[in-house]
């Protein structure tokens, strides 16, 4: 989901890699170790949790996480939590990176020191405050000042300990006088729309008696300053959570009489407590924030056009594409674009035809066939990736979770061995282990999806036209994907490929790697030919693969009672929902009989639902002809994976509604557009446009911006290699060094597209700077959209400034 600006839309997304920590605090009892695990928050919500790792104070985690993120955010935190022997858990300490510093730790692994979690320093949010200063005659004649202070509303606050009831304090405060009033408490919500204003008076006649005011008829302005203080209303004996605060100067009405603005809180300025770095540890992470800026669809033509004809370029060397995994540092950062891109036009067979062919060409032993990390390599691996997630889930899923499940040893190795283990039966364990998954992957052929076998049919023919002489090797360049690069790494690492929650205990993934291993050995013998034939058949089509029920999604989440029953309580419970591509179904608990089962041509529409409906974060509604199921999900990315996936396989039903109520029906009305019916038709347009191929939710503009930004990333690249290509064309003599890198077989060529992929780069890069330009201008700081306080935005001012002042 994008965030959408200005004719533009930002793409968000996030890439970590969660190492180790070290050095935890000791626990106060006799053994002193810990049980940990870690969070991954946006801002304060928590979007992933790592496995127990248990006994240790300096646990390793070894998981991976991704996410598109679908909303803006102020920090990227992450908690080691530690759970106790009564099962409680206890923050150790966080590390929390604000978006804008996140480039300085790009793709690199970097230890950070856990710092103290505690109410000041856990706030975000924002406040919406409008200043008036008036002036007022008295009875007497006399001029005084009053100062209205306007509480509008909050966006994004905390919700601690589960819920959210906040309520603000609002004082003018000076050196001699601090007169705090309160707003009314707001329930269960983390926006809440306070609208009430309070009244302060800023000078009195000398005459003022009163000595808790002062008594002087002119007070200095600009000591004088409103604060705000934003607090949760809790039921604990401990008294209210502190949420946050602003102080706002009144010398901003020396201008003018009204001041209207948005505010980040910020902790309190007494917060930071003077703490020793370091004593609490530290984690080390890898982090890889990635945004596109993208277009609409006819700015990205050019170029678009320029990498979808690669496969016809002649030599396939001289095109945009395989330029591209020319410049870049790691073929892969090229790879994963490309095939989106190519998979989304319908283009990738071709394509991948073209570069394997050439490699192919280049390739003088055949034993070494496709086993470099070269762009073929690479393109192939993101394809299977793509394409054949569901496949991986239905050959290997079931087996691996009972091997994660029963703990068998198959250790063969003596000097391994546990005491009391024995190694002819781990040897047993291990083959039995082994014949169950070759078999199940052999037996799989018809289920490999189309694309991968019109892949594997055009590696085969190339192989073998190369190697006439060699017969095997037909099936080695089909074997060194299937086995070595699609089901042995998801054997080996099941967390990366989804088949596992999280990373295996040291025993499983023991297990896992002698079982890797092993089959990657057997899948190079004569055995498995008969397997290999059927998935590099030309023309073979896939028709088991939309009888059988696939899987797609699975996992707990919170409903609303659908009230069949004319009377009884429509109140929220916990069910463990699963999605196949032919029913939405939810249970008690996993593996229980479903309570209840849409078909999917029962799926009319899959929406968000408003939050003030139920006062409830993180909603969506799957609509059905009768009803709409409400559905709480654990947090934003959540949501937005469901109902990506649910829209995605709902897409072709023939009665789908175009528009729906984003708010629902309670207390004999629609909370949106207040029909009164239930079946009163929608009052807004339904989201829509998603492909409808449930395995691959593809955004070819996005796949092009990304592309873009790689080009212009290596533009110094592209202009030697640009120099290459005209060097070789007038000069045959010896090769420069920093030329030799680039495979340029046809110069004149090479350069005619590098010519094109410059001037299309340019006009793109022109495009973002004018826009950057018009966003400068267009921006109020202060605004709902860059709140006073937004460092981000500062930064922003500060670069179009220096960019201002070195144009001009």
């Amino acid at each position: 989901m994008a965030v959408e600006e200005e004719g533009l839309r930002v793409f968000q997304s996030v890439k970590i890699k969660i190492g180790e920590a070290k050095n935890l605090p000791t626990y106060p009892g006799p053994n002193k170790m810990r049980d940990c695990y870690c969070t991954v928050n946006l801002d304060q919500e928590e979007v992933f949790r790592t496995k127990i790792v248990e006994k240790s104070l300096c646990p390793f985690y070894g998981e991976d996480f991704y996410c598109e993120i679908p909303r803006n955010f102020r920090h990227l935190s992450f908690y080691i939590f530690d759970r106790d022997v009564f099962r409680r858990d206890s923050i150790i300490g966080k590390v929390a990176i604000q978006k804008e510093d996140l480039p300085k730790y790009h793709n690199r692994d970097t230890w950070f020191q856990l710092q103290h979690v505690d109410a000041d320093s856990e706030v975000q949010g924002k406040v919406h405050l409008e200043l008036r200063l008036s002036e007022v005659i008295t009875d007497t004649g006399v001029v005084c000042h009053k100062l209205a202070t306007r509480i509008l509303e909050c966006q994004g606050l905390p919700i601690v300990n589960g819920q959210c009831d906040p309520y603000a304090t609002v004082a003018l405060a000076g050196p001699c006088r601090s007169e705090a009033k309160k707003t009314k408490v707001k329930k269960k919500t983390n926006n809440p729309q306070f609208d009430e204003v309070f009244y302060f008076e800023v000078t009195r006649p000398c005459s003022y008696s009163r000595k808790s005011h002062f008594d002087f008829e002119e007070e200095d302005v600009d000591k004088l300053e409103i604060r705000v203080d934003l607090w949760n209303a809790s039921n604990l004996k401990f008294g209210d959570e502190f949420l946050g605060e602003l102080r706002v100067p009144l010398n901003v009405l020396r201008q003018s009489s009204s001041y209207e603005a948005w505010y980040f809180l910020q902790p309190r300025d007494n917060g930071s407590k003077s703490l020793k770095p370091g004593d609490l540890g530290s984690l080390r992470l890898n982090v890889v924030y990635t945004e596109d800026h993208v277009f609409s669809s006819d700015y990205y033509g050019p170029l678009r056009d320029l990498l979808l004809k690669s496969a016809d370029v002649e030599p396939v060397s001289a095109s945009a594409a395989h330029i591209l995994g020319e410049v870049c540092k790691e073929k892969q950062e090229a790879a994963i674009p490309l095939v989106r891109l190519f998979l989304h036009y319908g283009r990738v067979v071709p394509f991948i035809s073209a570069i394997a062919n050439a490699e192919v060409r280049r390739t003088q032993d055949p034993n070494t066939i496709f086993r470099g990390n070269s762009l073929t390599s690479k393109c192939i691996d993101e394809t299977m990736k793509l394409a054949g997630m569901h496949y991986l889930h239905v050959t290997l899923k079931p087996t691996i979770e009972e091997i994660c499940q029963s703990h068998k040893s198959c250790e063969i190795d003596p000097v391994k061995l546990k005491d009391g283990e024995n190694l002819e039966n781990n040897m047993e364990n291990l083959r039995q282990y082994v014949d169950r998954i070759f078999n199940i992957i052999t037996k799989s052929g018809v289920s490999c999806p189309t694309v991968m076998c019109d892949i594997f049919f055009s590696l085969r023919e190339a192989a073998a036209k190369r190697f006439q002489d060699d017969l095997d090797v037909r099936y080695t360049a089909v074997s060194s994907f299937i086995f070595l690069r699609f089901f042995a790494p998801a054997i080996l690492s099941p967390n990366l490929f989804q088949l596992t929650p999280h990373h295996t205990d040291p025993q499983t993934s023991r297990t896992l790697t002698l079982i890797s291993k092993t089959i990657q050995t057997l899948g190079s013998l004569s055995k498995s030919k008969s397997f290999l034939d059927l998935i590099s058949s030309s023309g073979r089509r896939d028709p088991k693969s939309i009888e059988q029920p696939i899987l797609l999604k699975e996992g707990f989440m919170i409903k609303r009672a659908q009230g069949r029953k004319r009377f009884g309580m429509k109140n929220f419970k916990k069910r463990w929902f699963r999605l196949t591509n032919h029913e939405f179904a939810y249970q008690k608990s996993k593996g229980d009989q479903p309570l209840c089962s849409i078909p999917i041509e029962n799926i009319l529409a899959v929406e968000r639902l408003e939050e003030e409906s139920f006062k409830m974060k993180n909603m969506f509604q799957v609509i059905q002809p009768e009803r709409a199921l409400y559905i709480q999900a654990n947090n934003c990315v959540e949501a937005k994976a469901w109902i990506d996936i649910l829209t995605k396989v709902s897409q072709r039903n023939k009665k789908r509604l175009t528009v729906y109520h984003p708010s629902a029906y309670l207390n004999g009305h629609w909370l949106c557009c207040r029909a009164s019916s239930d079946t009163a038709p929608g009052c807004s347009p339904c989201t829509g446009g998603l492909p409808a191929n449930i395995q691959l939710d593809i955004d070819g503009d996005r796949e092009t911006e990304r592309i873009y930004s790689l080009f212009n990333l290596y533009m110094s690249k592209l202009e030697k290699m640009q120099e290459a290509c005209g060097s070789r064309s007038v000069y045959d003599g010896p090769e420069q060094e920093e030329y030799s890198t680039f495979i340029i077989d046809d110069p004149q060529e090479t350069y005619k597209t590098l010519k094109q992929v410059i001037t299309g780069v340019g006009a793109l890069e022109q495009e973002h700077a004018q826009y950057r330009r018009d966003k400068f201008k267009k921006t109020k700081y202060g605004s709902q959209e860059h709140p006073i306080g937004d460092k981000s935005f500062q930064n922003y001012v500060r670069q179009q400034s220096e960019t201002s002042t070195h144009s001009i």
